[in-house]
């Protein structure tokens, strides 16, 4: 790598893994893979369960991270955790050239002015869709937007109906970054039938069902009552039918009374609940499609690594998800909560298998070109060059 493009980022995130979400998933694939190309990257975030409970930790991926506030609790622990980093922003005053704050919080309120003062080139990522007019509800992320807005700190976005979010808080066009999360595009990759099959024995699904899958937290933003109640209609119709459920949250319980009034039985619901990451693409492999039909999302990690494998999807029609099906051509794009149109989507995909191989094939495609690690740590490195020469 040409000297010049060596970049010492210092990486702000209120959780990181083993806390698994989207933000929280990309840090630690950014991380790790800024430091396979030569960077250096250090992460700041807070502690607590399920962090370890020491304070340098280097990761299972190689990144090295500082956990902070580990032994504060509620709103205390946020406050720690703005103070700490704040403190720690000044110690690696002269050992970063850029400081990115992925996710908002009293940590941005406290870090950006200080990040001013320094000098260090800043750049911070909103992290979802209805962020920024919520920040706008507190008086913290009113100072947050006005100083970004303000000092032009280039705000990273995740899909268009975010752009327009930041357009109406007056941000210039110039000023916003679209910025996707990435795949790892080799690990989530399309399987052959026997891994597939062998996957499916092991685990105790049939092998001529027709796998459905939701993977991530079961929770309410999620649309997953609508999803079940369409893949309950659809199952009257397409027997063959099965719908995992890979993935934890305050919701299990409630949901799996829902299956049960619906009369699904195990062999056609399965709640899996959480697994390791690295099991995530053998799931995802052994199913024949992606359902995602929440009302809102930043940037579906869980879609895109579905599309890598090679599955088409039944996906709710929002920003985030429209940014990433073409409807006929990934996938089927539905109106969320609508049982009626989930129902339909997925009978047809249970049934048409050619059709399931043409969008699963385009689907990978499109992630491979778009959203692979290559493609967007380069577009971070473009932004890093611009910031820093910026400052210089």
């Amino acid at each position: 790598m040409n000297r010049e493009r060596r970049f010492r980022i210092l990486i702000v995130v209120d959780s990181y893994p083993p806390v698994l979400g989207g933000s929280e998933i990309e840090a630690q694939r950014v991380s790790a893979g800024l430091i396979r190309r030569g960077h250096t990257v250090h992460v700041l975030c807070a502690g607590g369960p399920p962090m370890p409970a020491v304070r340098e930790w280097v990761d299972p991926e190689g990144v090295p991270v500082s956990i902070l506030a580990r032994n504060s609790r509620g709103r205390r622990k946020h406050w720690m955790f703005a103070l700490e980093a704040a403190l720690e922003l000044w110690r690696w005053r002269d050992r970063c050239d850029i400081v990115y704050f992925l996710m908002q919080g009293l940590q941005l309120a406290i870090g950006l002015p200080l990040t001013r003062l320094l000098g260090k080139p800043t750049i911070m990522k909103i992290a979802g869709s209805g962020v920024i007019p919520l920040m706008r509800t507190s008086r913290a992320g009113r100072l947050e937007l006005d100083w970004m807005r303000n000092w032009k700190t280039p705000l990273l976005l995740l899909n268009d109906g975010m752009i327009e979010e930041a357009m109406a808080e007056r941000f210039s066009r110039d000023q916003l970054v679209w910025m996707p999360n990435p795949v790892d595009v080799d690990i989530f990759c399309p399987r052959d039938e026997g891994e597939r099959l062998a996957w499916r024995v092991e685990h105790g699904i049939r092998a001529d069902a027709r796998v459905v899958i939701y993977v991530g937290r079961l929770s309410q933003e999620k649309g997953l009552t609508g999803l079940i109640r369409g893949f309950a209609d659809a199952s009257r119709q397409t027997p063959e039918g099965m719908l995992l459920l890979v993935g934890d949250g305050l919701m299990r319980s409630q949901l799996e009374a829902l299956a049960a009034e619906l009369n699904l039985s195990p062999e056609q619901i399965r709640f899996v609940g959480r697994v390791p990451i690295s099991e995530v693409p053998h799931w995802l492999a052994a199913a024949d499609v992606f359902a995602l039909t929440s009302p809102s999302e930043g940037f579906a990690c869980a879609l895109v690594e579905a599309m890598a494998v090679g599955l088409p999807s039944v996906v709710s029609a929002i920003p985030a998800n429209l940014q990433l099906v073409d409807d006929e051509v990934h996938g089927l794009t539905v109106v969320w909560n609508d049982a009626g149109e989930i129902s339909g989507a997925l009978v047809r995909l249970v049934r048409e298998r050619e059709l399931c191989r043409s969008m699963g094939a385009a689907a990978r495609e499109r992630a491979v070109a778009n959203y692979s690690m290559d493609a967007v740590l380069t577009l971070y490195e473009d932004l890093f060059d611009k910031v820093r020469e910026k400052k210089a």
